[in-house]
């Protein structure tokens, strides 16, 4: 199976969206060492205390810069925020900046109610919650890279600033069958966040092969193509990846108590003391719809549960997203992953 990562560019402690930045870098250059296929970073806004990937069009032409051939790309641009043109125009510039390279993942989500006000560009007919403005957002996006508009329509006219010979390959991002049904319809490549709802992981996977029709202009791949992400650490045992996944857990509990402006929780200590227990081991076989939103073992327990999650959703690749306590412990889980994959390091 082919593994990559989504990188939220947490903020270390003591240290700045600089140092944050540094870090993502390095995670980038190391998960191409280590033969993943490529690293998506992420959008959320309003938790600068502890997160500094605001802004994936800024930060992936950085990390671009920094590696070599690893694909790089957005996990996710959150698209009711913005104009396609704008995501579109943005996108082929990066491609033509690091051409053969980029990926463009859209999806939507809402947030701290004032920052989500203050990032609409039409306050007065925000559709977020539709699922066929959200269909027509990124038709249009996939319409304007791969010229897809008839010639009678207005934007037929419009021109990108492009490579040569690439255009961004462009991902479907959600947590749902919905989001799933409209990558299928628009045949474009999709990407379930099992980290989010992983009860319908199989059953999202499912309804996007079944919706499944190429792109009528060419803006996704001929037969589906599907990856889920998920929440995984890996340590040399179970029990110890079990206990770095506390910080994971613990932030999750403060996202459903609706205390996430709470100070960010800075070791696995004080995760454990927050959570009031260590956590068990994951399970080494688990029913599909039955999956955690964390998981977590040794090489060999993260490899069999992998495997279980690829089969049963039918996909490849799984997109690894983590949320431990420093920097260093990440690149370890990140290695031992490679490990448990049988990636080939470069």
């Amino acid at each position: 199976m082919d593994l990559s990562i989504v990188d939220l560019a947490p903020i270390p402690e003591d240290g700045s969206a600089t140092d944050a930045f540094e870090n993502t870098v390095e995670r980038a250059q190391n998960a191409e060492d280590l033969g993943y296929s490529r690293v998506w970073v992420a959008e959320h806004h309003d938790f600068t205390d502890s997160l500094a990937s605001t802004t994936p069009e800024v930060l992936i032409p950085h990390v671009a810069a920094k590696t070599d051939e690893i694909r790089v790309g957005s996990g996710t641009v959150l698209l009711n925020h913005y104009s396609p043109y704008k995501v579109a125009e943005t996108f082929s510039v990066l491609d033509a900046l690091a051409p053969g390279r980029i990926d463009l993942g859209l999806g939507r989500a809402t947030g701290n109610p004032v920052s989500d006000r203050a990032l609409q560009t039409d306050r007065s007919q925000h559709r977020a919650g539709s699922n066929e403005d959200h269909r027509e957002k990124i038709n249009e996006v996939a319409a304007h890279l791969y010229d897809g508009f008839p010639d009678d329509h207005s934007f037929s006219q419009l021109e990108l600033a492009r490579a040569r010979e690439t255009v961004p390959d462009i991902w479907v991002l959600g947590s749902s069958p919905s989001s799933a049904a409209i990558a299928g319809q628009l045949g474009l490549r999709y990407c379930f966040a099992a980290f989010i709802r992983p009860g319908p992981a199989v059953r999202a996977l499912k309804v996007y092969r079944e919706n499944f029709e190429p792109s009528s202009f060419g803006a996704g791949p001929e037969e589906p193509h599907g990856m889920v992400a998920a929440n995984v650490t890996c340590a040399e045992t179970d029990e110890e990846a079990a206990r770095l996944r506390a910080t994971t857990e613990a932030t999750h509990q403060r996202l459903r108590q609706g205390t996430i402006d709470r100070p960010p929780i800075r070791s696995t200590e004080a995760a454990i003391d927050e959570l009031g227990h260590v956590p068990e081991p994951t399970p080494t076989t688990i029913e599909p719809g039955e999956w955690p939103r964390q998981l977590s073992g040794s090489p060999s327990t993260v490899r069999t549960l992998l495997e279980q999650l690829t089969d049963q959703t039918g996909v490849d690749e799984v997109v690894i997203q983590q949320q431990l306590a420093t920097h260093d412990d990440v690149l370890r889980s990140h290695e031992l992953l490679a490990e448990a994959a049988g990636l080939s390091a470069r």
